[in-house]
């Protein structure tokens, strides 16, 4: 059988490959290595076509992966060394039976990812988060620190942006919350969406600013650009590492306090990991209500502990004073999880009323009875506690009818 990787490096040499080379022309010249050789292949036309499109993928696209990268039904790929690739589809993980045919062609591939945003990745830096052109979130963790060889992590996002309307689809929370949710947004409570890895954080945060008016001014700041906002007065900011020397890096809190100054009607923070949570809360708590942004979190209260943790280690200040400033700055927790079954819901929505000097007052507005029906169902549980802002928006009456019709 014709080697592949031979095939490639034949064709690589023939063309002199660089940026400007066509796809027919990469095309061409495969076909005409495989004519070529081809006295030594007897396979079929549907091999030879294959391995036709392989080489192709190897060259122009993500190699063994591509498939997978096509297939929508597809929201996770998982690389684990040369030898294993697993994929998750409509929540199941599957292993693939796919493998690398050696260490350089796993390589070439990560080389291939990182420089679409011209990050590094190397022994000396084998950690790196990057994505994909189509949106694609790209995680990649090299030997030493991996024991199993490359691992590649690519979250894969709904093509043309994440709405409320697929997210109803999906089953992840019933329809009738949707006007809800709708008047929290255009009502400009501050939002913080909390949940594991992989439980539609992003997704969620992408459907609710579909709700947002067209002619206000949003930043979003990144750590690596995955958001897909269609929307005119849009300005993306994305984080930058540091140089080969040790230079020129862009944190999260740079952009924050960059964004401050860029006339936001709101900002949308992608995830807050560490202590740009201080300038986070900064931003909510001085005129840019309506704000959002997610955090990994188990519930609505685990998620305020956390960036408690988080804003402490950018800020020298009284726990005391950090949970004031918490609870004056974000309005509504939106709590999301998995199911036994794999499905994505949202688990809990919460108003936080205020702090007492020893806790936070929460208040519950909707939660999720598990066993109630075939898996569970959300339920009202409370009042909106704050009426204030939605009234000043005009929207309490709406929001008093989308509360009743949802029972």
């Amino acid at each position: 059988m014709l080697d592949k990787q031979w095939i490639r490096e034949e064709v690589l040499k023939s063309l002199g490959y660089d940026d400007h080379t066509t796809d027919e022309a990469v095309y061409r010249e495969i076909d005409r290595v495989i004519l070529r050789e081809g006295h030594s292949f007897y396979g079929s036309l549907e091999e030879k076509r294959t391995l036709r499109e392989d080489i192709f993928n190897s060259i122009r696209r993500m190699d063994i992966l591509e498939k997978y990268l096509k297939d929508d039904h597809v929201t996770e790929i998982m690389v684990t060394g040369r030898d294993r690739v697993f994929v998750e589809r409509d929540g199941t993980v599957y292993e693939t039976g796919e493998h690398f045919q050696d260490e350089s062609e796993i390589h070439r591939l990560i080389d291939q990812m990182v420089a679409e945003t011209n990050r590094m990745v190397n022994e000396s830096n084998p950690i790196v988060d990057s994505r994909l052109p189509d949106g694609s979130r790209v995680h990649i963790v090299l030997p030493p620190i991996s024991l199993s060889g490359p691992v590649i992590t690519i979250r894969k996002f709904q093509k043309g942006g994440m709405t409320v309307d697929k997210l109803i689809q999906y089953g992840e929370f019933p329809a009738e919350l949707a006007p809800v949710l709708y008047c929290l947004v255009r009502g400009r409570y501050s939002i913080l969406i909390d949940g594991a890895t992989n439980s539609g954080k992003s997704s969620l945060l992408n459907a609710l600013a579909s709700y947002i008016e067209p002619d206000e001014r949003i930043i979003t700041i990144e750590d690596s650009a995955e958001l897909q906002f269609h929307m005119d007065n849009l300005v993306r900011l994305e984080t930058r590492e540091a140089n080969v020397e040790g230079e020129g890096s862009i944190s999260m809190e740079d952009l924050i306090k960059a964004s401050l100054r860029m006339r936001p009607s709101r900002i949308i923070v992608g995830e807050v990991r560490g202590r740009e949570a201080v300038s986070m809360l900064m931003a909510f708590s001085t005129g840019h209500i309506g704000s959002l942004s997610s955090i990994h979190a188990n519930s609505c209260r685990d998620a305020l502990r956390r960036l408690e943790t988080m804003t402490l280690m950018g800020m020298d200040m009284p726990l005391r004073a950090v949970q004031g400033l918490i609870a004056s700055s974000i309005d509504i927790l939106i709590h999301l999880g998995r199911l036994p079954s794999g499905k994505r819901k949202l688990i809990e929505i919460s108003e936080i009323i205020g702090y007492d000097g020893q806790d936070y007052q929460l208040n519950p507005l909707f939660q999720y009875e598990f066993g109630k029906g075939e898996e569970g169902v959300l339920m009202k549980t409370g009042e909106l506690h704050h009426k204030e802002r939605m009234k000043g928006y005009q929207l309490y009456e709406t929001y008093c009818q989308a509360v009743e019709t949802f029972g």
